[in-house]
């Protein structure tokens, strides 16, 4: 019996020496996760850094087209700037995407009271727009034709890290301008428009003022001449009251909007149908009386849309129900009206295209000096590089092309322009927006692809990128909306916008040659090339009738954008402090197809056939009749 315990001890204690022997081996094989269920390894994040210190591009456009007494204030304060965006505004954005709006339609008592709740980060952007300047840059004019440039420049910076806050921006802008060269044309004095310019140009958070733009009806929203069924009854005191349902109205927070609406004749009832028929008004938001327990000028918030991206701007349907406005301008001269804020509005949108790019290439570049693959950093792996070279080349095409566009925008509102540049700012507005929100969503699936599976994660703040780029394309126009503008702009001149093109196409390129740069010698002639070609383009499809170039549209607008493009990246790389970088992103954009219209129509992409084969092959086993 004794023997037997014996033997059971000495077992038991070789098993425990088994067990310590075999629970060291396995606590030296997995030091990596000891006391760490996910292990020890974690990935340096990118870093934030400041946006204007870090942008070569942005830098050495201002310093080329900024004279020095002006670029030295200006780049001082975008410096200054910059840092508040890395240390404020980055953070604060992100608290707004993490904080969408949301409505409160009741109260506890079952009042109608419409609140729209905003994080305190978004009300914050308002006040930092304000004290920047982000809208009074651009209407003090402290540096005259190149007032827009600084302004567009901040907002350059401002707008990807502004949590969506550059939307009621462009809004507040488009409507400034409308305001301003209507108080600046009359001769009457207009004292309720008047006060809604100074607030919305104001640089005084306490007075600063932010517009919406009630457009979108529910029948859509290019097609306004025949969607708007807003209509508008004028009372004893001169103001009208609108009844009328709008479908997507951004910025629904906003102090003010201006929208659309037929007036109706007292006498009879009747109104005007289509373009003749649209009036524009100008109305506030907020009821100062409180005849409502909203507190709202006669509209309820019908609900908040539920949107792709942009979660982070308050976008609503509204029930106007004699909502109180004023007439804006001269009756039936909507349209007109607001072709100016359009213009602004499409401004607007390029640059959040470009600096969108601009922003998330920042954050791929300096992911790429902190994470390794296969032995080495990203940084270092050529392939790597060439995919963010070819991101690069996209947004310093979108970034040119739309600062002059803003350069002529300046240009012309202090009366320096000349019938070309006024031409070019109409041409080039509507290519600037169709092909940088392509340009936009493009680079922003990039550029989450650059980060691997980090891209994909919603934590990482990354997807937004993709998510608020899808509606560059869609905002101010559609693709093909704009691509059809374009042929306006250029029937309506009756050509003389290509005149205008083409020659500043080749006065340029002339420049360039004369700059004696022999690296973009050939890339010179390609674009001359192509420029031909697209004249070549012009003159055959004009021949056939207008359905070829109709059919042609979209494909014209990109090749009229991918020249102009190359014209104006050529002439930055012949800038005598230019780098090397900028010959060789010259060079790599000038590679491609300049005139996809040429090589699509050598195709036969245009004809009659062509338009029958695509619908066949969009409905091939479709069930209609």
């Amino acid at each position: 019996m004794m023997m037997r315990n014996k033997c059971k001890v000495i077992f038991l204690n070789r098993h425990r020496n088994i067990n310590c022997v075999h629970s060291n081996q396995t606590r030296c094989m997995n030091t990596k996760y000891h006391q760490a269920a996910v292990g020890s390894f974690t990935q340096e994040e990118p870093s934030v850094l400041n946006p204007y210190q870090c942008d070569g591009l942005l830098k050495s456009y201002l310093q080329r087209n900024i004279p020095k007494e002006h670029f030295q204030h200006i780049s001082v304060d975008l410096q200054n700037f910059g840092e508040t965006i890395k240390n404020e505004i980055t953070e604060m954005g992100q608290k707004c995407e993490a904080n969408p709006p949301t409505l409160k339609q009741y109260d506890a008592w079952g009042n109608r009271i419409d609140h729209v709740i905003t994080c305190n980060e978004w009300n914050q952007m308002k006040n930092i727009s304000a004290r920047e300047g982000l809208i009074a840059h651009g209407y003090t004019r402290q540096f005259g034709k190149y007032s827009r440039i600084y302004q567009f420049a901040k907002l350059f910076l401002f707008s990807p890290c502004s949590g969506m806050y550059a939307c009621p921006l462009a809004m507040t802008d488009g409507a400034a301008l409308v305001l301003e060269r209507l108080l600046n044309s009359s001769e009457e004095k207009h004292s309720i428009l008047s006060k809604a310019f100074k607030c919305l140009t104001s640089p005084n958070p306490d007075t600063f003022c932010t517009s919406g733009q009630w457009m979108t009806e529910k029948a859509g929203g290019s097609d306004v001449a025949n969607a708007t069924d807003t209509f508008a009854y004028k009372q004893d005191d001169e103001t009208y009251k609108l009844f009328g349902y709008k479908w997507f109205t951004s910025a629904t927070d906003a102090d003010m909007a201006l929208t659309l609406a037929r007036v109706v004749d007292m006498s009879n009832g009747n109104f005007l149908p289509g373009t003749k028929g649209l009036s524009l008004f100008y109305l506030e938001t907020q009821d100062k009386d409180k005849k409502l327990p909203s507190g709202l000028n006669r509209f309820q918030v019908e609900r908040l849309k539920d949107k792709l991206g942009t979660r982070q701007l308050p976008t609503g349907e509204l029930l106007l129900d004699g909502t109180v406005a004023h007439i804006v301008g001269d009756r039936s001269n909507g349209i007109r009206l607001i072709s100016g804020m359009l213009t602004v509005t499409r401004i607007h949108n390029s640059v959040w295209s470009a600096a969108s790019m601009r922003r998330l290439l920042l954050l791929s570049k300096d992911y790429a000096t902190k994470r390794s693959a296969f032995g080495s950093l990203l940084y270092d792996h050529p392939l790597h590089m060439q995919t963010l070279a070819r991101m690069e080349i996209e947004s310093r095409a979108a970034f040119l092309v739309t600062f002059e566009v803003v350069r002529l925008l300046g240009l012309i509102e202090v009366k320096e322009g000349s019938e070309m540049d006024n031409d070019m700012l109409r041409l080039l507005t509507p290519l600037a927006k169709l092909y940088t929100a392509k340009q936009a969503i493009a680079v922003a699936s990039e550029g989450l692809e650059s980060f691997g599976g980090a891209g994909y994660l919603e934590d990482t703040g990354l997807p937004s990128f993709l998510r608020d780029a899808q509606v560059l394309s869609i905002w101010e126009g559609t693709t093909n909306v704009l691509s059809l503008d374009t042929l306006r702009a250029i029937a309506k001149s009756k050509g003389q916008v290509l005149n205008s093109f083409f020659q500043s196409v080749n006065m340029r390129l002339s420049s360039v040659t004369d700059s004696g740069n022999k690296d973009l010698k050939s890339s010179v002639a390609k674009t001359s090339i192509a420029a031909g070609d697209l004249r070549a383009f012009i003159n055959q499809t004009s021949s056939t009738g207008h359905d070829s170039m109709f059919l042609a549209a979209r494909d014209f607008s990109y090749s009229l954008f991918r020249i102009y493009a190359a014209v104006l990246m050529l002439e930055h790389a012949a800038w005598c402090d230019a780098s090397t970088g900028d010959v060789h992103a010259a060079n790599m954009w000038c590679g491609q197809d300049l005139s996809p219209a040429t090589t699509n129509l050598r195709n036969s992409a245009y004809t009659d056939k062509a338009k029958e084969l695509n619908r066949e092959l969009v409905y091939d086993s479709y069930p209609t009749s």
